[in-house]
């Protein structure tokens, strides 16, 4: 699907809160079992942090007594679950743009600008994608948290592109779980510097912080798996364009395998900064131009696809490169050509 819609006017200013607690209850089936907390995030679709949360709140019961977060659960066991409302939180809704693709009762999909941060944070309290959800959208699901409504996953600050908010409960549980077991599809445009040696190629490296600056990610001993698959979408003089597919779903994760792999994306002043000023060759003078040109690291979800978690319809959406990065590609063709 590619037609766009407007989004609707509104007013609003904090996360739905009232109401009462959501029960679940989970029947632990043959060949089930493990560590409480673990199982109960698979099951809910809910973060383990958050799991952790309701045990230490009173808010688990397994076989009728309290439950603690490290308990281990086998066959047979019945567990309980309140989910309280979400709490009230002063987010303020603000009329900022916000291009809607589609948008039904259960969900919408929203083509991200660059340069939008996804949910409120310290530092950016003001101007995030949760923001303007806020003011357009007046039924977003209250599960992710009271200060991510509706948010199923995200996209970095400066990564453009398509994702995904769910408008019920059902449906944020529901994609949750389809993200979970890799039943949604996100295909990335990324250009990245210097030509792949071999396309497609498969990058499965573990990523977690980088212990020598904990506010980058990197490919580290015991961090989680990660799995990006790439191919050969475009080859310019110095750099590929190419089409990335998520397996998982890690922090930073296309740009920090792209690193690993010896070819940055373009324009990454944190993975990739100044890669460019290393090449020789005649080509240099163009890699440097290419550089200056590109305003942002050049990376942009172009392409969405998941089953409508309520009419189980496979739903493919696709946005293209926004007139910032398509004027970087239109230089890069010209000069091919010439």
């Amino acid at each position: 699907m590619n037609a766009s819609a407007g989004a609707e006017n509104g007013e609003g200013g904090t996360t739905p809160a009232g109401g009462a607690p959501r029960r679940e209850v989970v029947e632990v089936g043959h060949g089930e079992g493990g560590r409480l907390d673990s199982l109960l995030s698979g099951r809910l679709g809910l973060s383990r942090a958050r799991v952790q949360r309701l045990v230490q709140q009173g808010h688990v019961v397994v076989n009728g007594k309290e439950a603690r977060k490290s308990d281990q659960v086998g066959p047979g066991a019945r567990i309980t679950v309140d989910i309280p409302p979400p709490e009230p939180v002063s987010i303020e809704a603000e009329d900022l743009p916000l291009d809607v693709v589609y948008q039904d009762e259960s969900l919408l999909v929203v083509n991200k600008a660059a340069g939008m941060v996804v949910h409120p944070a310290p530092g950016h309290r003001r101007g995030t994608l949760v923001n303007a959800l806020l003011f357009h959208v007046h039924d977003l699901s209250g599960v992710g948290g009271r200060l991510r409504p509706g948010i199923v996953h995200r996209l970095d600050r400066d990564t453009s592109g398509l994702l995904v908010v769910a408008k019920t409960d059902e449906a944020h549980l529901a994609l949750s779980d389809a993200l979970r077991h890799r039943r949604v599809r996100r295909i990335y445009l990324a250009a990245c510097w210097g030509h792949l040696p071999q396309s497609p190629l498969t990058v499965d490296a573990a990523i977690g912080r980088d212990p020598r600056n904990r506010q980058r990610m990197a490919v580290v001993a015991g961090g989680r798996r990660a799995v990006t698959r790439a191919r050969v979408h475009e080859r310019w003089a110095r750099a590929d364009v190419l089409e990335v597919a998520l397996q998982t779903g890690r922090t930073h994760q296309i740009r920090v395998h792209l690193a690993h792999v010896g070819h940055p994306v373009v324009g990454d002043e944190v993975y990739g900064a100044g890669w460019e000023r290393g090449m020789g060759g005649p080509e240099v003078a163009w890699a440097r131009e290419l550089a200056r040109r590109t305003p942002r690291h050049f990376l942009h979800a172009t392409r969405l696809a998941f089953d409508h978690p309520r009419t189980g319809e496979r739903m493919r959406f696709h946005a293209p490169l926004p007139p910032d990065l398509a004027a970087v590609a239109d230089w890069a063709r010209i000069t091919e050509r010439g």
